[in-house]
């Protein structure tokens, strides 16, 4: 990683004002859960109210003077504001509070450099670190700003502050172009996925909805679940059989946030390509999260933004077990599933879920009885390794009787390839 991290456990003084009224403020408990997630040791939360922030400080007099006082008494060695910061303000800020402090956007930053752990996600990261410091590399380094002199250092005039930025901007195009080919061979193995007409299924969802948990309980897998933000940044793909689907490939990816970073937005557009290429989105909530109706319209949001707002959605209600509920199929006024309950931790409630993937992923659903004879062993096979056969039975006659469950679409390619002599609808 590009840059070094702090150890953590560092104690943090928490910064939360409420702008404009309050209108849209950001939730408290959700950043103290982020500062957490870093390794912080939250202290105290400072708060207040303004119109509008402050130019230099962000926030006015007083609220700083209680700021320094906070600091000093308890002996924090960071101070994190749950908002963005110019980078003049955070200078203002450390030269004043003698501390060091940190905006919303990169405490999100240190907590991703934390959780990557694939080298695609790493060089994410650093892509988005990078891109971030670059606004503000003035910070600490005015010393720099003097062209360069002495033994071995005399050069064409280019101070060391420039040739730095010259050297990130280096680094952040030969990051880009590693990323380009991981795009490449994303999109070679979409297109390979989509000749066999596998379809693809991506779990999406605010950070600790459970969509790492409910991807492990439908994949039976062993992903990194854990009750933190941001337990999962690299995206992990496997194949699953659904009866009357055959095989299906789900996509566990990163979670959203409020106000996720347009550098994160940027940097893990590899990343997100899994989602934009998915039939279909199983888009998990947290039923017993008191804001859910927000963190839902804030996921939607975010995947308009990226391109995905016009893909299906089934919606997910995960973690039914901490409200007692029962599991439950949630239908619309045209008889379409629209939503499951579930519990991903318990196991409750997946034979719903995976017969409601089936309907919604199979659109025209072909449903006959069929008669094969012996030479038709191949197509009896592929209907057995895509789970469509429901019943099967032998006539007198040594023929085949099989009553299939598949896609319409499905169903014909395969009349198409092995030629049945015989069927008919059940």
């Amino acid at each position: 990683m590009f840059f070094e991290l702090h150890s953590g456990g560092e104690r943090a003084v928490l910064v939360q004002i409420s702008l404009d009224g309050g209108m849209g403020d950001p939730d408290l408990g959700e950043f103290i859960e982020l500062v957490r997630s870093a390794g912080g040791d939250p202290v105290t939360v400072i708060r207040g109210s303004r119109k509008m922030p402050q130019a230099k400080y962000f926030i006015g007099k007083g609220k700083l003077d209680e700021v320094k006082a906070a600091v000093e008494q308890e002996q924090a060695e960071l101070v994190v504001f749950n908002h963005a910061l110019s980078p003049s303000q955070e200078r203002n800020l450390e030269a004043f509070l003698k501390c060091r402090v940190i905006a919303r956007t990169g405490l999100i930053l240190d907590i991703f450099a934390q959780r990557a752990r694939t080298h695609e996600g790493k060089l994410q990261v650093e892509l988005a670190q990078l891109k971030h410091i670059s606004t503000r590399l003035i910070r600490g380094w005015t010393h720099l700003e003097r062209q360069k002199g002495g033994i071995g250092l005399r050069g064409p005039g280019e101070t060391q502050l420039e040739t730095d930025r010259r050297l990130l901007r280096h680094r952040m195009s030969a990051i880009e172009a590693r990323l380009d080919k991981v795009r490449q061979q994303r999109a070679q193995n979409r297109r390979a996925r989509q000749r066999a007409e596998v379809p693809l299924v991506s779990l999406v969802g605010y950070t600790n909805a459970g969509k790492s948990t409910l991807f492990n309980r439908l994949s039976e897998s062993q992903v990194y679940a854990a009750d933190q933000l941001f337990a999962t940044l690299d995206p992990t793909l496997a194949r699953i059989d659904v009866d009357g689907l055959g095989g299906l490939i789900i996509a566990d990816t990163v979670g959203f946030i409020a106000d996720l970073p347009h550098t994160l937005v940027e940097a893990f557009r590899a990343t997100l390509e899994e989602t934009l290429s998915a039939s279909l989105l199983l888009h998990v909530i947290d039923v017993a999260a008191d804001d859910r109706d927000m963190i839902k319209s804030e996921v939607e949001s975010v995947l308009s933004d990226i391109g995905a707002g016009d893909i299906p959605q089934l919606i997910v209600f995960n973690k039914i077990d901490l409200l007692e509920r029962e599991p439950k199929t949630i239908r619309n006024a045209a008889g379409e599933i629209e939503a499951v309950s579930v519990s991903a931790m318990q196991g409750l409630g997946f034979d719903q879920l995976r017969e409601a993937i089936r309907e919604r992923l199979a659109g025209s659903l072909f449903r006959g009885v069929i008669v094969l004879g012996a030479e038709h062993g191949k197509l009896r096979s592929e209907l057995y390794a895509m789970g469509a056969i429901e019943t099967e039975c032998w006539n007198d006659d040594g023929a085949n009787e099989l009553t299939i469950s598949l896609p319409d679409s499905d169903w014909q390619r395969l009349k198409n390839q092995f030629m049945p002599t015989n069927h008919r609808d059940g």
